[in-house]
């Protein structure tokens, strides 16, 4: 139970954190993307992504497999459907392939949870503190 908490949580902010990231880079444009267009774009690359990943995992496939194929949805999705041109991709590519270490590194920290990317080791706050 603890880990689908964990998962679910996981999950929750990084949906959180890509919603953001595809309106900080959208917020220039005239007409900005839909609503339901981000979540739908948002919840594919997110939700899809983490549990292809975890599930992948669970299922024996080799990590080069569960990493990348999410990493190509985050590639390639949202730059073909919100049409990223120039600094809208560069800023995009930048924030999404950051946004990933960045939440681990928190979650790392300040939790003490390190399986979401469980080969980048970051000690939690508690165990420097003991």
């Amino acid at each position: 139970m603890e880990d689908a908490i964990r998962f679910s949580v996981f999950v929750s902010v990084s949906l959180i954190v890509f919603v953001a990231i595809l309106y900080f880079v959208t917020h220039g444009r005239a007409q900005r993307p839909s609503l339901v267009t981000v979540l739908l774009v948002a919840t594919f690359v997110v939700v899809g992504g983490m549990a292809f990943g975890k599930y992948g995992n669970n299922a024996g496939l080799p990590w080069w497999i569960y990493y990348t194929a999410p990493a190509l949805a985050t590639l390639v999705v949202p730059p073909a459907v919100f049409k990223f041109r120039g600094r809208e991709l560069g800023q995009y590519l930048v924030l999404a392939f950051l946004s990933s270490p960045a939440i681990h590194v928190a979650f790392s920290f300040l939790l003490g949870w390190h399986e979401y990317m469980p080969f980048i080791p970051v000690p939690s706050l508690r165990s420097l503190l003991q």
